[in-house]
């Protein structure tokens, strides 16, 4: 993980890309704290899309970022984990 770090650090000095890794934070924060919810909860891609009422394509694509979901989506994803979906403004 240090190489990664290196290697983050020295493309952060790009503004650039300073700039949308900051406006991406939330997001991938996000999607980083559901693939370690489902993970803890040892359900795969599969089976939670499944508990969703969705694909497991699509489950993939929001856990590799390549998708805006819907709150619809976080509601569907929070029920099937059986957890509370909590979206605040700080």
């Amino acid at each position: 993980m240090d190489d990664w770090n290196k290697v983050k650090k020295e493309i952060l000095k790009d503004p650039e890309v300073k700039k949308y890794y900051d406006e991406m934070e939330v997001e991938y924060r996000m999607i980083g704290d559901l693939i370690k919810l489902r993970k803890a909860e040892k359900i795969n891609q599969e089976e939670l899309a499944k508990k969703m009422g969705t694909t497991q394509s699509a489950l993939s694509r929001f856990e590799a970022g390549g998708t805006n979901v819907s709150i619809d989506f976080l509601k569907r994803m929070a029920k099937a984990l059986d957890k509370k979906l909590d979206i605040r403004f700080i």
